[in-house]
């Protein structure tokens, strides 16, 4: 029977929540602040402040394919507390550097870098660690419930960032994202649920003749994850639709904060309450999602809503000031909402779909290919602003967002009620 309350109830899930909501916020400060500390302070090019948004991002393309395996190998738990407290301790060092005088773009780019490495194997290894805190039936409200907060932590985020970099400087506006980072590593510390070592590969598997060995090799499974991404009918398209997506859609993230303060000349604080707009738009999403995939399922919810809600970024490079500002908040609201709604179900479908001994990998095979599209993207956007302009490369690249949902009409028809169905699917 459920609970008053739903998963908030249960302290493994409500302390993973609480971490990734605070770090979450952290993370969206961030996400406006750094770009504005390079823009302001470091007089960062446009092509330099877009290469910001493919350092954090390159990563998944060296270690994308291995943190799948580590993730179904080593245990998790740990792994992800020592990301956090590596990422803590990179971020901090902005504002350090910043105050002695010796911050460069170079150091800024180096933190970004080396910080993306480190999210690149948390994510990995919580989309394996959630089904080991909640029941499989209770993975979509998991889900839902935490996309929707991560919404919120953005839009608190944004929305106080330029207030914050206002009133502390930039740099110093950085340190928040550092301490957001130690109070997640603190509540995985509190946490015990472990994911079942029996369905996942451990770090040393016992041979056959009960000695201890590594098998099968880390190129065996990096090869089946990869293998069963090709083959299904559902996660091929689904990792090419991410792929275009994301490589269209960073384009637009890593301009938005030089097209909002350089081009339209908005301060930074109207800046950051602005960029909130996806994010209210995601808090939307994360709280239909839910009860669209219960009602129409799970991959007709998904398409349609990514047709529909791509098309809405074409009004952002309508943006100006006076009446027009009205553009940016419908388009990135618009988006927000496809977005949200297409990773929490996505999310959710790949966690009950995938044979658990393979999830780590399978994430991690999907997320090299779709995130590892985000660099090109953001260099290609970065590109664009600097030859054509800031307002027509947002022209192309949200452009490419809107055409990008196409490609989901290539999956299965039939309809798919409950994502928990699909689980028979994959035996």
């Amino acid at each position: 029977m459920a609970r008053r309350g739903g998963l908030l109830r249960h302290r493994s899930f409500r302390l993973l929540w609480i971490g990734e909501t605070v770090s979450g916020t952290g993370t969206a400060m961030a996400t406006f602040v750094i770009p504005l500390l390079a823009v302001s302070v470091l007089q960062a090019s446009t092509f330099e402040v877009s290469a910001l948004t493919a350092t954090t991002y390159l990563p998944w393309l060296i270690i994308g394919l291995p943190a799948g395996a580590w993730a179904d190998r080593l245990p998790v738990r740990p792994l992800m507390i020592a990301c956090d407290v590596a990422a803590a301790v990179l971020y901090a060092s902005v504002p350090v550097a910043a105050w002695a005088g010796v911050l460069t773009i170079g150091q800024v780019l180096a933190v970004t870098l080396l910080a993306g490495a480190a999210n690149v194997v948390f994510t990995t290894a919580y989309q394996v660690y959630l089904p080991a805190v909640v029941s499989a039936g209770d993975l979509l409200e998991g889900n839902a419930k935490l996309q929707g907060s991560a919404s919120m932590a953005t839009i608190a985020g944004r929305s106080t960032a330029g207030l914050a970099a206002d009133a502390l400087g930039s740099a110093t506006a950085v340190l928040y994202n550092a301490a957001s980072f130690l109070v997640s590593a603190g509540c995985l510390l509190c946490i015990r649920a472990e994911p079942a070592r029996g369905g996942r590969t451990a770090g040393r598997a016992a041979g056959a003749d009960g000695t201890s060995s590594m098998s099968p090799s880390q190129g065996a499974d990096i090869a089946r994850g990869l293998g069963f991404i090709a083959r299904d009918p559902y996660l091929r398209p689904l990792t090419a639709y991410a792929a275009v997506g994301n490589l269209t859609y960073s384009g637009y993230t890593s301009l938005a904060v030089i097209f909002l303060v350089k081009t339209v000349g908005f301060g930074s604080a109207t800046a950051g309450v602005l960029m909130s707009a996806t994010s209210a738009g995601g808090l939307v999403g994360a709280l239909a999602a839910r009860r669209l995939a219960n009602r129409f399922g799970t991959v007709p919810v998904m398409v349609v809503t990514t047709l529909i809600t791509g098309a809405a970024g074409l009004l952002i490079p309508l943006t100006s000031t006076g009446p027009w500002v009205i553009c940016y908040i419908g388009g990135a609201a618009g988006m927000g909402v496809g977005n949200l709604i297409g990773n929490i179900l996505a999310a959710a479908f790949r966690q009950a779909y995938c044979p658990p001994e393979i999830l780590g990998r399978t994430v991690a095979g999907m997320r090299f290919v779709s995130f590892g599209a985000i660099p090109l993207g953001a260099l290609i956007a970065g590109t664009l602003g600097t030859t054509v302009g800031i307002r027509t490369a947002l022209w192309i690249v949200l452009a490419g967002v809107a055409l990008s949902g196409a490609i989901l009409l290539g999956m299965p028809r039939q309809r798919v009620p409950q994502v928990a169905a699909a689980t028979t699917a994959t035996n």
